[in-house]
């Protein structure tokens, strides 16, 4: 007979690997402080990882990890497709107010109410995926043959499935050099509909102001599949305010519609909250640096303070940003947003070549990192090699959308 569970746990402690989810194995670890104590590694003492259980209202049953790492503190989603919640870096709380206040459990979310952006109900973290079998607006997918004669119809809702999607395996590794990866396991399948893993990984360092995503998506089924993946990164104060600016390096950039266009002078600039105000979206492809990354910043208004994204343009050749200052109430936001393509119909990204297509057994992974400057200096040179590396391409802004893009 094999060790218990609880003596497979320990096995895992004196290892540096702690199993806090697995679905198959009955653990749901709701005891286990993962600190200096279980193991000794880094420098620092003042870290952790645990995983609690919300109660109550629309967050009954929601799972999440709280990973302190000494600088940083991240609450990770396994209940909503292993999004990040909210953090705090450095003493700033990296996160932004939307109306929705707390996790909602997916079993409280219809995907298809109001004409199918229900999605929108449980919609309020810094870190939320769109995918993995599609996102982008609402509407009717149709895929036709090499003929032009339309074989399938299927209304998708927005933004896809995985972030209502919870994790069946959640595991965590600290290593000698004081390294913390939190890994999850998610699941989008169906019969007649295919099968698609997620394995990601969340990866910190001890004392660390920043954290590195990596996702790889497997194709599980027999045949084909497709796949588009967007990031939706969000910011809200003390990084977003009043004459916030937006760096990006980008060979393109386009509006997306005619309201977009109406800001395009000076879309890198952000307004105050304003009542009403109709979100504006622009389109980039981002150019990289000689290790595959592009850089995008979002600094304050006296660039004393930044957030920074770093993300693979190998998987991920596109940066949307998402402008949405209407009114406190209502969810003063922007969204730094990493993608495979631009947030339309899968039928319009087909068309174009934007979504992916995996062979069964094939994988994809994608990988970004964002970290937080605290300083004028760290801010400034952020800024810098966002500039530098636009300075090794021209940039062609569209004055109106772009028609392969969507427009």
């Amino acid at each position: 007979m094999g060790p218990s569970k609880i003596e497979k746990q320990r096995v895992f402690a004196m290892s540096g690997q702690f199993q806090l989810l697995k679905t198959d194995d009955g653990i749901h670890d709701l005891k286990t402080v993962i600190n200096a104590e279980a193991i000794s590694v880094g420098t620092s003492s003042d870290w952790s990882v645990r995983m609690q259980r919300m109660h109550g209202g629309l967050s009954e049953g929601v799972d999440v990890i709280w990973l302190d790492n000494g600088c940083s503190k991240l609450a990770i989603l396994p209940t909503r497709g292993m999004g990040i919640w909210k953090a705090d870096v450095a003493g700033l709380p990296l996160q932004w107010k939307s109306p929705v206040q707390r996790p909602v459990n997916p079993a409280f979310i219809d995907a298809n109410r109001r004409g199918g952006i229900g999605w929108l109900d449980g919609f309020n973290e810094l870190l939320c995926r769109c995918g993995m079998g599609w996102n982008g607006a609402p509407g009717t997918d149709t895929i036709k043959d090499a003929d032009g004669n339309v074989v399938f119809e299927q209304f998708l809702p927005v933004h896809g499935q995985v972030a209502n999607l919870p994790a069946h395996d959640v595991s965590v590794e600290v290593t000698d050099d004081g390294r913390i990866t939190v890994t999850g396991i998610v699941d989008e399948a169906s019969v007649f509909g295919g099968h698609l893993r997620l394995t990601s990984k969340l990866t910190t360092w001890i004392d660390s102001n920043s954290f590195e995503i990596e996702d790889t998506v497997q194709n599980l089924a027999s045949s084909k599949a497709e796949v588009e993946m967007l990031y939706h990164c969000n910011v809200g104060r003390p990084f977003l305010e009043g004459d916030s600016k937006v760096h990006i390096a980008a060979t393109e950039v386009a509006p997306r519609d005619a309201r977009a266009v109406e800001g395009l002078a000076d879309w890198e600039t952000y307004l105050e909250p304003e009542v009403g105000y109709a979100e504006q979206v622009y389109f980039s492809k981002a150019i990289a640096d000689t290790a595959g990354r592009s850089l995008a910043v979002l600094q304050n208004s006296a660039a004393d303070k930044a957030v920074s994204l770093r993300f693979d343009t190998n998987t991920l050749p596109y940066l949307v940003v998402w402008k949405n200052t209407q009114a406190e109430a209502d969810g003063y936001c922007t969204g730094l947003e990493p993608a495979t393509g631009f947030p339309n119909l899968r039928s319009v990204e087909r068309e174009y070549g934007r979504v992916l297509n995996l062979d069964p057994e094939e994988c994809v992974t994608f990988q970004f990192a964002l970290s937080v400057a605290a300083t004028t200096e760290e801010t400034a040179a952020l800024v810098s090699e966002v500039r530098q590396l636009q300075n090794t391409q021209p940039r062609n802004t569209h004055p109106q959308p772009k028609v392969e893009w969507g427009g």
